[in-house]
């Protein structure tokens, strides 16, 4: 080829449209001479253009040499590749317009749910080092992860050894004073040391000074970005100036950075210094703090759980009264912030990423399809000195070009699909889950789509590249070059299917058994009527309904002004709503019975004397409270069910007493009444025992109004609202909702339903998928077989025994496919059985339903080539062939 050099060297520079034009005439010029030259020597036209060709290398080999010195290669070359890819796409919009559907699907499912699992499992918390971050608690038999005592605390912060600081917190609703009356507001009380611990500082005023939480420092209070914003206008003379917050002045002293949250007090405004006040404070058995401490160098959460439980025991000994059994628990801060959606979301990229391998398989089987009708295109290329890294090459970039048009669309599915997903969680459940603010596509999502993008490519890639050595390309100019690629497409496309079906199987499964999940949450045993309740929290200002007589005469203001409104039927008052969750809990002593000074920890709840008619609760023994049972007459309790049965077993309770641990003669309380149990809890949590007390002998500041209507529930919140307002417009309301929307909108039910729907809506896409490469596996069989079906049917064979042959082929690979789906779905629901509420991981009737489902659709999808089959005339596909 030493010619080819010299030609090279000679035209090197000449790269404009006219200089190519003469290099391909200059070409033609000496391919001519030498099929002229063969000619001469005796040869056929045909045997002499051949043999030139050979000399000369071929056309294409010697215009690409041409071109690379001229150019630069690489630039070149990849523009004509991408201009030819774009060209071969645009020919074929059928198989062009499928592949990218399939992709965008793909990607905009696993992207979506990639970006939540990024913002909540893998972006670092907005803190210093937070994975040295711990959240601390006590812990006790009924909650692993229980309250602190204030007390405690104290004595924890003081003994350990573990933290480098050690603070702590509570949940805290203020009623601001404002020029157009009382708004209750969301706030925190935490340690002055709070903000420190967390490494977070203001970006405007200061932080709390040390010693700022002591009992007589005076009320401070540090805002949130988003409240400095909404209620003071982003002002920055608002530091020293004086709010009131739940009647107590309040100077402001800073402002937090606006990416600043802290999901265990959702969207807090107010940051007050905590101040212990009160009898609950300074009560080493009431508990109602949290703690939040930072690891010291080479400490360990293990070291520092073992440290803590041992000062726990120490306390239990100091303190036998107040801490028997109270335990410790240390757990990592992002673990307690995430730990519900943590294994919900799992599941759901699980589920996205393999409604992702079926598009890729998917479209990987189409460009095999492709790739055998352009047997002939490519063996001619190489007959005409194509190379196989020429082909390659060609080949790859088709795959990029496909990939890069459906990775464009699915991000922008992606981004739409995160939107919707983000309106559909409630208010409520997004202050809980702060860390999905500014949720779209920052650099870990783009990466992980590249990522996602570079596989696909890769994939799609190696397919045709398998089938490119040159000595089966050449086949294709051979009239016997057919039966052997369409026997390997049959294999390598039935393996395929199967893949798509098993994986199909699985998402199918996992959707039914989330299905059915949701479906029993939804049905537990309530044991109270939800339909047509309307709940309201109302606070009314400490000071001036500081005595328990006017809480009580405000609560009966409330309760007959409401029950007189149009369309209300009753009316109720509780302190907790049911379905809240477990928690504000008393330890009871059982009156006549051994006590060897154990915690009997149940849940206390104080309501009124309608409350349980107003919920329509059954009463299963006694009687109901009475409205004048107030502080003036015998303290009376009614408990539940579960209570009766574990400490009253075949004993009638009625008449019984229980009272506090020393049986204080004020805390004595004679049971009255035994009512079904109530959910108190989360749907998903067992029924703990539970004492009700009646409010007017315990009466608050704060409490629920329930309200049980004969109209539509939310007709009647508004008039509820203002009815309130009229009785005192300092008055504060709050959370006004109805109870199915409370029940329907509670993040447990929201994560079991979204997950539900979000695996169901991949599952009947990868039903919808695998199907569709079952019909063309089989489609594909029948018209590489028709030779054979003609033969079949000239020689006598029936119609039946056609669409027993077609459909047998089919029922193999669905089969198969079931067999392998099977085994992984048992496998993948035993990994997501801590997500599933009355169902078990393997339940034969989802399993059974799943396996009826994807057979019948596997047979309708085989039916249709089936019928083409037996519809085959032999004269005609004999003539064909």
């Amino acid at each position: 080829m030493k010619w080819l050099r010299a030609w090279s060297l000679r035209f090197a520079g000449l790269f404009s449209s006219g200089k190519r034009k003469e290099f391909s005439e200059e070409l033609e010029s000496h391919l001519q001479m030498h099929i002229d030259d063969n000619l001469r020597a005796g040869m056929t036209p045909e045997q002499a253009r051949r043999d030139a060709m050979i000399k000369l290398g071929g056309m294409e080999s010697v215009r690409e040499a041409y071109s690379e010195q001229g150019t630069i290669p690489m630039v070149e070359s990849l523009l004509q590749d991408v201009r030819f890819a774009i060209r071969q796409l645009t020919r074929n919009p059928g198989f062009t317009f499928t592949a990218i559907l399939m992709l965008s699907l793909g990607m905009a499912a696993s992207v979506s749910i990639f970006s939540f699992v990024d913002a909540a499992l893998i972006k670092p918390l907005p803190y210093y080092q937070p994975n040295r971050l711990v959240d601390v608690t006590e812990s006790v038999a009924a909650f692993p992860r229980a309250n602190l005592s204030y007390p405690d605390y104290l004595d924890w912060k003081k003994m350990n050894q573990s933290f480098s600081s050690l603070d702590m917190f509570n949940g805290q609703g203020f009623m601001l004073t404002t020029p157009s009356g009382p708004e209750l507001v969301r706030g925190a009380r935490v340690s002055a040391g709070f903000f420190r611990t967390l490494g977070v500082a203001p970006i405007l005023g200061r932080d709390f000074y040390t010693g700022e939480d002591e009992p007589k420092a005076p009320n401070s209070v540090i805002l949130s970005y988003g409240g400095w914003q909404k209620r003071f206008g982003g002002r920055k003379d608002v530091i020293g100036q004086t709010i009131t917050l739940s009647g107590l002045p309040t100077t402001i002293v800073g402002v937090l950075p606006q990416e600043f949250h802290f999901a265990l007090r959702g969207d807090a405004e107010f940051w007050q210094s905590f101040h212990a006040a009160g009898n609950c404070d300074l009560r080493r058995s009431c508990h109602g703090l949290y703690g939040v401490a930072r690891l010291k160098d080479g400490v360990t959460i293990e070291s520092a759980r073992a440290n803590m439980e041992a000062i726990a025991k120490d306390l239990e000994r100091q303190y036998p009264d107040s801490n028997r059994g109270q335990g410790a628990s240390v757990l990592p801060l992002y673990e307690v912030i995430v730990g519900d959606v943590r294994p919900i979301l799992l599941v759901l990229l699980a589920g996205a990423g393999l409604l992702l391998l079926i598009a890729c398989v998917n479209v990987s089987s189409l460009l095999l399809v492709r790739l055998e009708n352009r047997k002939r295109e490519i063996a001619v290329r190489g007959a005409l000195g194509a190379s196989n890294r020429r082909l390659v090459r060609q080949f790859v970039t088709e795959s990029c070009v496909l990939v890069l048009t459906g990775s464009v669309f699915g991000l922008g599915a992606a981004y739409l699909a995160m939107q919707v997903l983000l309106r559909l969680i409630s208010k409520d459940m997004l202050f809980s889950m702060p860390y999905l603010r500014g949720l779209g596509m920052n650099l870990h999502v783009l990466g992980f789509a590249a990522a996602t993008a570079l596989l696909a490519a890769c994939l799609f890639s190696i397919a045709p590249i398998l089938r490119l050595p040159t000595a089966q390309i050449r086949e294709g100019l051979a009239e016997g070059g057919r039966g052997s690629s369409g026997a390997f497409w049959r294999r390598f496309g039935s393996n395929l299917v199967v893949v798509e079906l098993a994986i199909a199987m699985v998402l199918l499964v996992g959707a039914g058994l989330l299905g059915k999940s949701f479906y029993q949450l939804l049905h537990v045993e309530m044991n109270f009527e939800p339909d047509h309740l309307a709940t309201i929290g109302v606070n009314s200002p400490p000071l001036r309904y500081a005595k328990p007589e006017q809480q009580v005469a405000l609560g009966r203001e409330v309760v007959s002004r409401v029950r007189n409104l149009p369309g209300v039927t009753s009316v109720g008052i509780g302190s907790i709503l049911p379905v809240s969750g477990n928690g504000n809990t008393d330890w009871l002593r059982f009156v006549g019975k051994p006590f060897h000074g154990e915690h009997n920890e149940v849940n206390e709840r104080d309501v009124s004397s309608d409350y349980f008619k107003t919920l329509e609760t059954t009463l299963i023994a006694g009687r109901y409270f009475r409205d004048d049972e107030d502080a003036s007459k015998p303290n009376v309790a009614i408990i539940n069910q579960t209570l009766a049965r574990q400490f009253f077993p075949g004993e009638d309770p009625i008449g019984k007493k229980i009272g506090d641990t020393d049986l204080s003669p004020k805390s004595i309380k004679e049971i009255v009444g035994v009512v079904a149990d109530i959910r108190e809890s989360s749907l998903d949590t067992d029924v703990l025992p539970t004492a009700y007390y009646p409010i007017n002998q315990s009466p608050d500041n704060g409490f629920f109004i329930i309200v049980r209507t004969s109209q539509p529930e939310q007709l009647v919140l508004s008039s509820i609202v203002a009815t309130i307002h009229q009785i005192d417009p300092e008055i504060g309301t709050m959370n006004e909702s109805t109870m199915n929307q409370r029940i329907n909108q509670s993040q447990t039910a929201y994560l079991h339903r979204s997950s539900a729907w979000l695996v169901g809506g991949f599952a009947t896409m990868a039903l919808l998928l695998g199907v569709i490469g079952l019909y063309g596996v089989i489609a594909y069989s029948v018209s590489q077989r028709t030779r054979e079906i003609g033969v079949r049917m000239a020689l006598g064979a029936q119609r039946s025994s056609v669409y027993q042959l077609i459909l047998s082929e089919a029922g193999r690979l669905t089969v198969m496919g079931i067999i392998a789906g099977v085994l992984c779905s048992g496998f993948a629901a035993t990994l997501m059985r801590k997500l599933l509420f009355g169902v078990r991981s393997w339940d034969l009737a989802t399993m059974a339903a799943v396996i009826v489902v994807l057979g019948t659709a596997a047979l309708f999808a085989s039916f249709v080539p089936a019928r083409r089959a037996a519809s085959v005339n032999p004269v005609e596909a004999l003539r064909s062939e």
